[in-house]
Order: C-alpha cells, then sequence, then structure tokens
C-alpha cells in the first residue's frame, strides 16, 4: 500500500507527511503565513494585528483629531447659547432695531467720527462677566447704553463683538494680538483660546516664539507660553544666536531666566547630579 498523507490542523499551518526513507513522520515547516492590510495593502504577519504599523499609527492620529475637533464643537455650542444674527446684522447693526447698546472704539484716528457697533446687552452679558457686571448694575454704561472700549481699532471692534455672537474670526498674527488682548480684558475665554490655537500653530515660523512668548506672559495665555518654551529650549544654542536674544535679555530678563529653568526642568540628569550635589553639602 503506499504511503499516505496527514495533515494537522495547526496555527501555523504545517504539513505531516510520511518520509519514506526513515520510515517515520517529519513536519515541514512552511513560510509564516502573510495577510494584506485593510488600509494600505502592504503585507504583514497573521498573528499581527488586522493593519500595519503605520496605518494603526494614522488611525490613532485621525482619532485624536476627531476627539479635538468634536470637543472645539462641543466648545462651540456652549460658547454660543443665544440664537445669532446674521453676519450682515453685525456689520450694518444700524438696520436693526431691536439692539440696545453700542461698543465705540477709542484711540483709533483712522475710524470715523460716528464709529461704533452696536449689540444686544443680553449677548454681550452672557458671553463676558465684565459686560455682565457693566450692564447689570447701576453703572454708566448701563444708563447710556454706550461702552467706551479703549486702546482698539474699530475694525478689531467689529471682528471681536462678530464673535461673541458667532464663535469665529478671521485672524492673522496681529489680529489674533489684538483679540486676545480684548478676550484677556474682558475675560472671554472661549475667544483667547482661539488665538492661542492659532498663534501656537505659526511658532515654528521666523522669530514667532521669541516674539509671542513675552505677549503670553503680559496676557496670561498659558497654552501659548508652554509651546512658546518648548518651541524657544528645544535648541538652546538656535536660542542665544537669534538676532532678538540680546533685546529680551535687555528688556525681559526674567523671563529669559524662565526659559532657563524650564530647559534645566527637561533635563533629568542634570537635576539628578544637582540634587546629589545638595544633599552632599547639607543644602
Amino acid at each position: 500500500m503506499p504511503p499516505r498523507w496527514f495533515t494537522t490542523a495547526s496555527t501555523s499551518v504545517n504539513e505531516v507527511y510520511f518520509d519514506m526513507e526513515s520510515n517515520g513522520f517529519e513536519e515541514e515547516e512552511e513560510e509564516p503565513l502573510t495577510v494584506k492590510c485593510r488600509s494600505c495593502d502592504e503585507e504583514y504577519e497573521a498573528d499581527e494585528a488586522g493593519t500595519c504599523k503605520a496605518c494603526y499609527e494614522k488611525a490613532n492620529e485621525n482619532q485624536e483629531k476627531l476627539k479635538r475637533e468634536i470637543n472645539d464643537l462641543k466648545s462651540k455650542v456652549s460658547f454660543l447659547k443665544l440664537p445669532s444674527p446674521s453676519q450682515d446684522s453685525v456689520t450694518y447693526g444700524h438696520s436693526l432695531g431691536t439692539t440696545d447698546v453700542v461698543l465705540v472704539p477709542s484711540g483709533d484716528p483712522s475710524a470715523p467720527a460716528d464709529a461704533s457697533v452696536p449689540a444686544h446687552r443680553a449677548v454681550l452679558a452672557i458671553r463676558s462677566p465684565v459686560f455682565k457686571a457693566m450692564l447689570e448694575n447701576y453703572m454708566e454704561e448701563s444708563q447710556s447704553g454706550t461702552i467706551n472700549i479703549a486702546d482698539v481699532k474699530w475694525d478689531t471692534l467689529r471682528e471681536f463683538v462678530n464673535y461673541l455672537y458667532t464663535a469665529e474670526a478671521t485672524l492673522d498674527e496681529q489680529k489674533a494680538h489684538e483679540l486676545l488682548k480684548l478676550g484677556e480684558k474682558y475675560q472671554v475665554n472661549h475667544l483667547k483660546e482661539h488665538c492661542e490655537k492659532y498663534l501656537i500653530s505659526t511658532l515654528k515660523l521666523d522669530n514667532n516664539a521669541m516674539v509671542n512668548y513675552p505677549f503670553a506672559c503680559s496676557y496670561n495665555a498659558k497654552e501659548l507660553r508652554r509651546a512658546c518654551l518648548e518651541e524657544l529650549t528645544a535648541n538652546m544654542e538656535m536660542l542665544k544666536k537669534n538676532e532678538m536674544y540680546p533685546e529680551m535679555v535687555q528688556n525681559y530678563p526674567e523671563l529669559v531666566v524662565d526659559i532657563y529653568e524650564y530647559y534645566l526642568s527637561k533635563q533629568p540628569d542634570i537635576l539628578a547630579c544637582l540634587g546629589a550635589t545638595n544633599n552632599g553639602t547639607g543644602n
């Protein structure tokens, strides 16, 4: 009778056959089974995950990005608690019969003599605790229906009021600085965060980290400050060669100290040596 062939069920898909010369069974191992990634068609071993490493990491990044977008949307919905008028209503507020307060830019020589931005008390009050205090108490602004906004351009003020209604703004670096200042002054935190995110996205351009670091410290922009420190301490040699570095040392010496302290805090080996030295001296 001729020899018979046998196969066994195995996770490695091995084939067992009868060896006529050795009168025994030998197991022949096949090459590891490979399959294709569902996303990019690259091959990977069967006992790995259902996607290759690159696609898996990309999927995680996309998931995190989606989570951030959802959180941003939830934050925007929470901020916009009142129905928003149209963009035209904000820009051409004189046509609205329901506005009951105007904001006037002071200190803008380029603005028309009658420059103002109409708004609704209810909107200002719910968006800003500072406006709320002005309008709900017996203050001059509440009685007159006019709020003077110092040191702001008319265009910036209109953009600011528009943001209170829509949670949207068209930004460049200068506009982001101006609106962040107003967000800090009137405690509109949602606007501050929006401007910080924009400025953080520009830090790798030219000297933006050097410019934005003192600004962030001046206006309590914590996320922007942290991002600037990360960027500045990524290459300390380049920092000292930066053309703006001497100016920062002269005008903001305490901020330069903060930069070096932050840099040292990221160096565990240096901190361990300093701790051992202090322990040895009894300090």
